[in-house]
């Protein structure tokens, strides 16, 4: 039996509460995507409620959740020639797009079959994925199999089946945000499963701090919090293949597949936090970044605009280190 082992490492640290007599501070958490969300805003009423938070959430599950049945993604998944999709789906699918495109297939939402095959699907498994059944799998990777006019996603092979999982919740974020800043609300921080979005100040005029994780490892630092960063605006994510592995005996196999081998990643990385100005973006590019070199990954990021990096890996040497982007640098107060 493969047993699969998942930690979510959450973003956020703490908030102080507000020292304005205007604004007041209020919070609102839940379940939702198989994981947690947390919203605080300040604002002078609870313009906000647990509610609508909720059914944003269960719009975008119904679209994109492949842990619910007769979501548009199972049935697209189920369909020999693909289907119209809704404006959530498709909103995705497209940024999803640009970024295969621009990372050169190194982050590919069609890996649905690979990544049921090593057992981190919505089906359990009772063991790994032979060569054969790996490389009859290859058979439906590739979002250049998939075409799209409007709001139709079109099959060029039935076999084709997605899972946007590894951008859905930075999505999600977003989403939430946006509705946030429609209710005139722009003190906030918005975090789901540890992707997070902050915008404004506290009523004090202190920024919001931020704590990212990492392993706890005696030789690099004991500690699970490796930095404290500050900013006004903008969104971080994180993907690390020390939070979601399956066990295969003693070896530990990371959940983040390579879709043009088919077997999981292998390389020096061990997590990337992404900074961006959407959580969609963030959340996208981290999982790409995490397929690349240490020295490529930054190379990549210092080409393009509103976006920063964090990197930890292992040395030749098998120790853990850490190194980051210049503007990332910037935003580190600890």
């Amino acid at each position: 039996m493969i047993t699969i082992n998942y930690f979510v490492a959450l973003a956020f640290l703490f908030f102080v509460s507000p020292t304005s007599d205007e604004l007041g501070a209020f919070k609102i958490n839940g379940y939702a995507q198989g994981t947690s969300y947390s919203i605080t805003y300040y604002a002078k009423e609870e313009w906000v409620k647990k509610k609508s938070i909720d059914s944003l959430i269960q719009v975008i599950d119904q679209s994109m959740s492949l842990y619910k049945p007769g979501s548009l993604i199972n049935k697209f998944n189920e369909s020999t020639s693909g289907m119209l999709v809704d404006f959530h789906f498709m909103e995705v699918y497209q940024r999803a797009d640009a970024i295969f495109k621009d990372t050169q297939g190194k982050f590919d939402v069609t890996v649905a079959p690979l990544v049921q095959l090593w057992g981190f699907g919505p089906k359990k498994i009772e063991r790994l994925p032979d060569s054969a059944a790996i490389k009859n799998a290859l058979l439906g990777v590739g979002m250049e199999k998939i075409k799209w006019h409007r709001r139709t996603l079109s099959k060029e092979n039935p076999a084709v089946s997605i899972d946007l999982n590894g951008i859905a919740q930075g999505y999600t974020v977003d989403v939430i945000s946006r509705y946030l800043r429609s209710c005139k609300i722009n003190r906030f921080m918005v975090e789901v499963g540890g992707e997070l979005y902050i915008q404004g100040t506290k009523p004090d005029k202190q920024l919001f701090k931020v704590g990212i994780e990492g392993p706890v490892n005696s030789a690099f630092s004991d500690e699970r919090i490796k930095h404290i960063l500050q900013f006004k605006k903008g969104a971080i994510t994180t993907s690390g293949n020390y939070q979601k592995y399956v066990m295969n005996g003693n070896q530990r196999i990371s959940h983040l597949i390579n879709p043009k081998t088919g077997y999981p990643l292998k390389n020096e990385m061990i997590s990337v936090t992404v900074f961006a100005k959407d959580a969609i973006t963030a959340d996208g590019y981290d999982n790409a970044l995490m397929a690349m070199h240490v020295q490529e990954a930054l190379a990549f990021v210092a080409k393009r605009k509103n976006m920063e990096v964090y990197i930890i890996y292992v040395k030749e040497n098998g120790e853990l280190a850490d190194t980051w982007s210049a503007g990332f640098k910037k935003l580190i107060i600890n």
